[in-house]
């Protein structure tokens, strides 16, 4: 690396509303405790579509119908931390098939539906970005 930080990645935040009430993981690992919706990092030459499908199979074992990209974030919150900045493209979807179950025991501790207006703590700030944008129904919210 040439003293120049590195680019941002692309992150994908998936939240997966049953009812009223949102999917969130427990996390093991980074930010260890902490609750979060699923996702992870878009592989290169996949859409934004596809990318969430396969980090919640992954993560979940849901199989999504029809996610939307609804926002985006930009994490700088952890950048001090861990050196990375991370800009997250948010999905949502009212529709899949299955019941969530661990599927990283490395990663996450347990997956539970919450309101989205009475998140759980601690929680993760980029998952905290995308519910409130999904609450405030913004596309983008400026820290």
């Amino acid at each position: 690396m040439s003293g120049k930080p590195e680019r941002p990645s692309v992150g994908l935040g998936v939240i997966i509303q049953r009812g009223e009430e949102i999917l969130l993981g427990q996390r093991k690992g980074f930010q260890e405790g902490y609750y979060s919706i699923p996702g992870g990092l878009l592989e290169t030459g996949e859409t934004f579509e596809q990318g969430a499908i396969r980090e919640v199979q992954e993560e979940t074992g849901l199989e999504l119908i029809d996610p939307r990209v609804i926002a985006v974030t930009n994490n700088l919150e952890t950048f001090g931390q861990t050196g990375k900045h991370h800009v997250s493209v948010i999905l949502y979807t009212n529709q899949f098939r299955g019941e969530p179950r661990v599927m990283e025991s490395d990663k996450c501790v347990g997956w539970s539906w919450f309101d989205p207006r009475r998140l759980p703590e601690p929680h993760f700030e980029a998952s905290r970005r995308a519910v409130t944008c999904l609450l405030k129904g913004s596309f983008y919210e400026r820290d």
